[in-house]
Parts: C-alpha cells; sequence; structure tokens
C-alpha cells in the first residue's frame, strides 16, 4: 500500500472513530435527562448548564435609546469553543456569518463572496446574544439563581463583566421540554436592552457534532 493511500485509511479511521465516540458519548448523556412528570426544575438546570452542543432559530429585538431593531438569526454552538451566528433576516445583511473558533473569529458574506480572518480576538466572550454565553455566566456566577412558576423555569444572573447595558439576565425554560423559549437582557436601570424568542431548539445535537468535526478533518491529497 502506497504512502497517499495510507495517509487516506488514516483520516478515514480517525473521522469514524471520532463519529463513535461522539454517538457512544451522546447516548450516554442523553439518559441523563428524559423530561417526564417526575423530572425536577433542578434536574432541569442542570442539563441545560451541561449542554455540549445546540442549533438554535432565533428572533431578536434589540432596543436602545434611539431606535429599536429586530433581527432573525441562526446560532450553533459545540463543546468546548466553536459557535456559528447567521443573520436570516433583515434582507440586507443576510447571509452575514459570525464563526468563533477558540481565540480566532472569522467573518463571512456569501453573498458577496468575502471572508475575514481576525486572530487572537481578544473579546470573544463579549457576544450577549449567545445562549453559550449566558450559561458560562451563570455557571461562574455565585449569586446566579433561578426560580419557577407553573410552567417554567427562570434562571437569572447579574453580570459582573458585561456592559451597563447587559447588566441583567434572565433564561426561560419550558419545564414541559427543558428548552429555552426566551432570553430578556437588561441594563443597570432595569430597562430591557435585548429581548431573545427561541423559535426552534435542537439541544446536544449529536448529528451536526459529527458534521462540524468531519469538516475540520478534511484530508487534502499529498
Amino acid at each position: 500500500m502506497n504512502k497517499k493511500k495510507i495517509i487516506i485509511l488514516m483520516g478515514i479511521l480517525l473521522a469514524i472513530s471520532i463519529g463513535t465516540y461522539f454517538i457512544f458519548f451522546h447516548k450516554n448523556t442523553a439518559k441523563n435527562l428524559k423530561i417526564g412528570n417526575n423530572t425536577t426544575s433542578q434536574e432541569i438546570v442542570n442539563y441545560i448548564l451541561d449542554i455540549n452542543s445546540y442549533e438554535v432559530q432565533i428572533e431578536v429585538e434589540v432596543t436602545s435609546n434611539k431606535n429599536k431593531n429586530k433581527y432573525k438569526m441562526k446560532q450553533k454552538y459545540i463543546k468546548p469553543d466553536m459557535i456559528t451566528q447567521e443573520i436570516i433576516e433583515p434582507e440586507n445583511i443576510k447571509g452575514i456569518k459570525l464563526i468563533k473558533n477558540k481565540n480566532q473569529l472569522k467573518l463571512e458574506n456569501s453573498n458577496l463572496n468575502l471572508t475575514k480572518i481576525i486572530e487572537n480576538y481578544e473579546f470573544m466572550e463579549d457576544n450577549c446574544l449567545d445562549l453559550i454565553n449566558f450559561i458560562e455566566e451563570y455557571k461562574k456566577n455565585e449569586n446566579a439563581n433561578f426560580e419557577e412558576n407553573e410552567n417554567e423555569i427562570i434562571l437569572q444572573v447579574e453580570c459582573q463583566n458585561s456592559n451597563n447595558n447587559t447588566k441583567f439576565r434572565k433564561l426561560i425554560l419550558d419545564k414541559k421540554t427543558g428548552n429555552p423559549t426566551k432570553m430578556e437582557i437588561k441594563d443597570t436601570s432595569k430597562k430591557t436592552t435585548v429581548y431573545i424568542l427561541y423559535n426552534e431548539v435542537k439541544l446536544n445535537n449529536i448529528q451536526e457534532s459529527v458534521i462540524a468535526f468531519n469538516h475540520l478533518l478534511e484530508i487534502k491529497e499529498i
């Protein structure tokens, strides 16, 4: 067997091994939460705080002193540090995509076929629109807490290092499904600056994770 065939075979085996690992991992983590009448609110909260991937479609309303803007977006996350965010609406900025991987930020515009890569981007954690951003803030904040009513679980956190417009944040979960339904972000005066509505939610979406990792392991002929 020549060198070229050996390299290709090794790449295929590596991709299969990673895919098998993720499927096995997903099966074991998925068993940790089956929403039902006996599922406690704490179990649902723990599950959200420990998700390893998600794919969501959201509607975002951003309010400032002068105006109010609305957007539709797709967001994807793969643990530990790959996040993509794509604008669906409004039409004039449709197709703009933000891809964050470790300390690298890539901006893409599919309509104009443009790509820009920024290395060592130091404000990587500042995007309050990302679900994982809220989760990380909640996990590291000692004063974070949650309350509940008949149908919802409300996670609350006061962000220590955010700007004044995104100081207070709430994530609302549906008790029946365990999925996020909306997020409210308020400034220091408790006025809502960002309102996010979750229309489609897929948590721990293993198929998306395997596709992404296979893409990263793309084999180039030598």
